[in-house]
């Protein structure tokens, strides 16, 4: 009796816990999944089955757009000087005015997500060498299986950074019977590791990915490639805890070599096509395409087309495909002031216009109503949702060059970004010296990859933190009172006391 009443305590704990996200979120059938032969659990029946599960990691980006996009581009950018929450609530206030507490729901489904699909990644890796389809080839199982990888350890990249300590999860969880608990219950509920451990595994992952995964495709960025992985590598290597700047040179020159470039006009990675080309976007001329999909910059992208479009656009603004979509209220990440006199710092950069737009609008919480600031760069249902472009590691190799005291070269970098914005080279001044050089470094990423999800990032890894975001409250006559100051905690943020309630082998991180 007193087996049968743990084993019952175990099973309630766990339908009542996020733990089910280690099952994966794929569609189930007698045929394909979770039968046994012979005792040997079959997860993948055959080849179909295996191409099935293929197409939902493919698609687990374009269908994740609120933990993989919206939410990251609160946190990355809301949470630092970019932009505003843009729509006062409990779930976004927080990040403007750094108040972030465990309870957020915006955290608590970022979490859940990404260990979902964690669970879903791990499904291919753990399983795609059992399948006995004989029409599935070893070469076959090979590349889907490092694709997987691939995509693992871009989730853990994310997640690591979010929250530093994480569960590290390689395995699948097992059912649990009375025999099998004691093995299986630690796969439901998995303690943290250190950071550290997460980004050997993610190294481990993409160089292990590096070996099968199919080259770059110039006409569908939306694939797992070996692009990907080297993108991840030299964004791996600038962080900390493996930081190895002469690495971040390597696979940004590799990414070069695999035909990467800067598009000649930066306005192509985000514009439109509209009913009148000639005339700006209105509620008569709207969008119907996007202007450019798989550009020679975008290394990884999700994809949207009319009768597939994506969500997020409404979410930011004005829908240019419908004009008056959901445009009745406050919207997500607005840009914010600092922001906008960074960029109207030097005259004529060309990136401002297509990552800021004004509207009239009927509310005035941030901005006059007749003159509304909004996100621009997602500004359709049909605009790709690009996660990583090449100019992020271009920029990261300049960042490569400081470390290493070539503060020269570093400008030459940084002067394709800025010759491509309309804008004059560096003065000489600028590489002078390693602050100077950081400086224009620092500015040139905000400015490049404003609104698209790096900056509180950046300003991690470069212990710039306390010094940007202690200060901009003051100077930034449109951001609300800061709550609590920025520390050397502030750099990750609280895990989820959800999460942590339904698991009693997590810790909440220190400050929350």
């Amino acid at each position: 009796m007193k087996k049968i009443n743990i084993i019952s305590i175990i099973f309630a704990l766990l339908l009542a816990s996020c733990s089910l996200d280690y099952e994966p979120l794929d569609t189930y059938s007698d045929l394909t999944e979770g039968m046994s032969d012979d005792s040997v659990q079959v997860v993948f029946k055959d080849k179909a089955a295996v191409l099935s599960h293929r197409q939902t990691l493919t698609d687990l980006f374009k269908n994740g757009q609120e933990h993989w996009y919206l939410d990251m581009l609160l946190l990355a950018e809301s949470h630092s000087d970019n932009a505003y929450a843009g729509s006062p609530n409990a779930e976004t206030t927080p990040f403007e005015v750094n108040s972030i507490e465990g309870s957020n729901t915006n955290l608590r489904r970022d979490w859940n997500g990404h260990m979902g699909n964690i669970a879903q990644a791990n499904k291919m890796i753990n399983n795609v060498d059992l399948v006995t389809d004989a029409s599935l080839t070893a070469a076959e199982k090979a590349q889907f299986k490092a694709e997987a990888k691939i995509l693992r350890a871009m989730i853990y990249f994310d997640m690591v950074r979010i929250w530093g300590n994480v569960p590290l999860v390689i395995t699948s969880a097992g059912d649990i019977t009375s025999e099998t608990i004691k093995d299986v219950y630690p796969a439901y509920f998995p303690p943290q590791v250190d950071a550290l451990t997460i980004y050997q595994q993610i190294e481990e992952d993409l160089l292990e990915g590096l070996q099968s995964a199919p080259v770059n495709d110039p006409t569908d960025k939306t694939k797992f490639t070996k692009s990907v992985a080297r993108a991840l590598l030299a964004k791996m290597y600038a962080e900390k805890p493996l930081r190895d700047y002469d690495k971040v040179i390597q696979y940004a020159d590799e990414l070069a070599a695999d035909g990467f470039t800067l598009e000649t006009e930066y306005r192509s990675l985000f514009d439109v096509v509209l009913t009148d080309p000639n005339s700006p976007p209105s509620q008569e001329n709207r969008a119907i395409e996007a202007k450019t999909r798989n550009s020679v910059e975008s290394i990884y992208e999700a994809q949207f087309f009319p009768g597939n479009a994506n969500w997020v656009t409404w979410m930011f603004g004005r829908p240019l495909d419908d004009w008056n979509f959901y445009f009745t209220w406050l919207k997500w990440i607005t840009p914010s002031r600092d922001l906008i006199k960074a960029f109207t710092s030097e005259p004529g950069d060309k990136r401002y216009e297509q990552t800021v737009v004004f509207y009239q609008t009927d509310w005035s919480v941030y901005y006059p109503a007749d003159h509304y600031a909004f996100m621009y760069k997602t500004r359709s249902a049909y605009n790709s949702i690009i996660k990583m472009r090449y100019a992020d590691i271009l920029l990261l190799k300049a960042e490569a060059l400081i470390a290493k005291g070539d503060y020269s070269g570093a400008a030459q970098i940084i002067n394709q970004t800025r010759r491509r914005a309309g804008l004059s080279d560096l003065p000489t001044s600028a590489s002078a010296s390693r602050e100077s050089i950081l400086a224009a470094y620092l500015k040139e990423r905000r400015l490049e990859l404003a609104l698209e999800g790096h900056r509180w990032f950046d300003l991690v890894r470069l212990d710039k933190v306390e010094e940007v975001m202690n200060a901009v409250y003051a100077k930034d006559e449109g951001r609300p009172a800061q709550a609590y100051p920025f520390t050397s905690l502030s750099y990750i943020l609280p895990i989820p006391q959800d999460v942590i309630d339904q698991n009693p082998n997590l810790v909440q991180n220190p400050g929350y």
